[in-house]
């Protein structure tokens, strides 16, 4: 350089000011202060507190089934007849959506619920009938039995009086052969007084005419006894047939009792199962109109018009609840599922939503919001990772009122906080994050 500066100062005029201006060949280097400080600079870095996480994507749903987009489908096979919404509407519980016709034949008749309830007061009646049938039948039965006692009393009575006529006519038997036996001896006596001579003839013959008369009273009181005990014994006879003949009846009568009851029974049968055909009649009737389950906005129509068959459980539309308790599902490589802990805090930011993150220095991120870990599934899901549900950090600031589900976002699960350099190391050999828990998980997990 020197040489150079020799040489044009002898071949030309020169300047020593611009000389210098140009080749600077008299200032010192200050690179080095420059390298020292950089190299100052980086160690300082290097030893600044670093938080590890694990991020991660996923997108705005909840936890809970009911309030998840949902399909609103047709109980009934039918035609559609008329729309009460369209796509995009906000709807309340209980809103109607479309109506439906019934297109099976069992179905078509318009009066076919006031002919079932025809049916059902039919059967109804039928019960009643059968009921006082049955009281009827009682009644008879009661009467039957009152009667058979009556007439039992009265035959006995008649027995009574017999019997006291039978001791009355025994009497008289008894009466009649003591004259019967006095005739004889005195027509003995008159035979043999008649052979001696001392009486006549006349005599022996009213004596023959006395015999023969006691003969015929004794004969007819003997017959009047054996009359006397024949009635007795039809009168017996006859109770029994009364007996007999009152069993019979209520035999007959209980039977038809029975049937009474099998047709009552049946008829039950028959009002239960009619009042089940009602009740699916009556349901199905009200099948035909859809009703919103809860609030929400309508967002897919897959029938438009009117007068498209629509099949048994096929989707009318799809609607979305109004009220969302919203969490993020976040899927987490295996290695990283260690790491994760119910309970632990999550860095959240939400697509369409401007944010500054700062990975390592969480605090000094812009834009982002808190939550915590709910739920971390036991088993790996389709795309090889691990599902885990974030929902709002009660501690933090809300998250956006304007989330939808399906929202993309990304979450970073905060660790444990290291030196920059550590943390590089880590990364450099490809290790993972340090297993930590918090102390909130550890209170928590005891």
């Amino acid at each position: 350089m020197r040489n150079t500066i020799e040489k044009i100062k002898a071949e030309s005029n020169y300047s020593p000011k611009s000389i210098k201006s140009i080749y600077r060949y008299d200032k010192t280097s200050k690179i080095g202060y420059w390298l020292f400080g950089l190299l100052l600079f980086i160690m300082i870095i290097l030893f600044l507190p670093w938080t590890q996480n694990i991020s991660s994507s996923g997108n705005v749903t909840t936890r809970y089934q009911d309030q998840r987009p949902q399909q609103i489908n047709t109980v009934i096979p039918g035609k559609i007849v008329k729309w009460y919404i369209k796509e995009g509407d906000i709807i309340k519980k209980g809103d109607t959506i479309v109506e439906l016709a019934d297109t099976k034949d069992d179905y078509l008749d318009p009066n076919l619920v006031e002919r079932t309830k025809d049916q059902l007061i039919s059967k109804e009646q039928k019960l009643l009938f059968y009921s006082e049938k049955i009281d009827a039948i009682e009644s008879q039965i009661s009467a039957i039995k009152n009667n058979r006692e009556l007439k039992i009393n009265s035959y006995e009575n008649k027995i009574e009086q017999y019997k006291r006529k039978l001791i009355s006519d025994s009497s008289e038997v008894v009466a009649a052969e003591v004259d019967y036996k006095i005739a004889i001896e005195q027509l003995s006596r008159g035979k043999q007084m008649y052979n001696q001579g001392v009486i006549s003839l006349v005599e022996l013959e009213r004596r023959t005419a006395q015999n023969n008369k006691a003969l015929a009273i004794l004969t007819e009181k003997q017959q009047k006894l054996l009359n006397t005990r024949q009635e007795i014994n039809i009168i017996k006879i006859d109770i029994n047939s009364i007996r007999q003949e009152a069993d019979d009846k209520m035999f007959k009568s209980r039977s038809e009792i029975a049937t009474s009851r099998g047709e009552i029974a049946g008829t039950t049968g028959e009002l239960a199962k009619n009042k089940n055909v009602l009740a699916n009649y009556i349901s199905r009737g009200n099948q035909k109109w859809l009703i919103a389950p809860q609030d929400g906005q309508i967002i897919k129509a897959k029938k438009s018009g009117i007068n498209e068959i629509v099949k048994e459980g096929e989707m009318i539309v799809e609607m979305v609840p109004t009220k969302i308790d919203h969490a993020i599902e976040l899927f987490i490589e295996p290695m990283d599922l260690i790491l994760i802990n119910p309970g632990q805090k999550i860095r959240m930011i939400f697509d369409g939503f401007p944010a500054i993150v700062f990975s390592g220095w969480p605090d000094n991120s812009y834009g982002t919001f808190g939550g915590r870990v709910s739920m971390v599934e036991n088993n790996r899901n389709e795309n090889g990772k691990f599902r885990i549900l974030v929902i709002p950090d009660s501690q933090e600031k809300n998250w956006p009122k304007e989330l939808k589900t399906g929202t993309g976002a990304r979450g970073f699960a905060l660790l444990k906080t290291v030196p920059i350099w550590y943390e590089l190391w880590r990364q450099i050999n490809g290790f993972p994050p340090d297993y930590y828990k918090t102390k909130a998980i550890i209170n928590n997990a005891k």
